[in-house]
Order: C-alpha cells, then structure tokens, then sequence
C-alpha cells in the first residue's frame, strides 16, 4: 500500500469500525498531545487503553493506563503508536504477539517505518502512518473547520446536537 497519502474513505472506514485502541506513549501530562488524544477519542466513544510504563496502575483522563500492550485486559482494534519511528521495530514485534491481533496500527505525525508496515500488513493489519486520528476525525466530520481550517471537504450536514461533547461526528454513539 501506498503510505504517502490515503483516501478519505480509508481513514474514514478505519475511525468508523474501531471501538477499541490502546495508545503507546500515552502522557498523563494534559499539555501534551499524546494526552490531547486520549481524552478526545475518549470523548468520541472510543474504549482507550493508555500504555505507559511510568504510569501504569494510575490513571491517564480517567482511564487505567498499562505498562505494556502484553498487560492489556482483553483485545484492542487499534494501536496508536505515540512514539518515535525508531521505536516501531520493537512494538511491532509485540504488536505481532497479540492474540487476537489488532485491526490496525496507527503511526503518529512524524512516525514512520515502512519495513514495519509491511510486516503488519502481512498479517492483514491496515496501517496508517505520519497522521494523527484526532485531526483526521475532525478533519472528516468537519470540526475541524470550527476553527478555520481547511478540511479539504464540503457538506450541508447539519452538526447532530446531543448532550455533551458536540460534533457533526463520523461516528455514532
């Protein structure tokens, strides 16, 4: 596959089938992006699992964080790696140690390991990389133009309004 760029309607399947993810390199640390993300897909309706060995047994946005993918309490549709590319080579080989395995492997903005990739996708694991989940979501369910950007999309839908958190959502809980 090629990962220099991906359809809307890739990203869009992949946001859309996972419930579950657990984020490698998760920060208890609220000004971090890594934190920035687990509590938005928490939002969102996403089951998270931080993964931080420094952490473990303590709670990051509320949620109980792992040290390791190894000690997660059942299986994850995704994996988020908030980690630098030099890292990937080792998670793979844990990723790859799950049973069941994940559905996908998510690489974060400036994370990239094209032998890794291929690996996974060998066992049928879609892959994204270099992207952040959070902006995509925002990106496709037009959130993201809230704030002036440019979502590269244009819709006449109306944004759902429910209790709490509000978005247009490409998600429904």
């Amino acid at each position: 596959m090629n990962h220099d760029t991906y359809d809307n309607s890739y990203i869009a399947g992949i946001l859309n089938s996972v419930k579950s993810v657990a984020i490698v390199g998760a920060s208890a640390n609220d000004v971090r992006p890594s934190f920035f993300v687990t509590k938005y897909l928490i939002d969102k309706g996403y089951q998270v699992h931080p993964i931080n060995p420094g952490q473990a047994g303590k709670e990051i946005a509320g949620t109980m964080t792992f040290a390791s993918l190894a000690d997660l309490p059942g299986p994850v549709d995704m994996v988020d790696i908030f980690r630098s590319s030099s890292a990937v080579p080792g998670l793979t080989d844990q990723i790859l140690a799950m049973d069941p395995l994940p559905k996908v492997v998510w690489m974060q903005l400036t994370v990239r390991d094209d032998a890794s990739a291929a690996r996974l996708e060998e066992k049928g694991i879609k892959v994204v990389m270099n992207r952040c989940p959070k902006i995509e979501y925002g990106r496709l369910s037009g959130e993201i133009g809230w704030n002036g950007v440019n979502s590269r999309l244009i819709s006449s839908k109306k944004p759902m309004m429910r209790q709490g958190f509000q978005s247009f959502g490409i998600r429904q809980r």
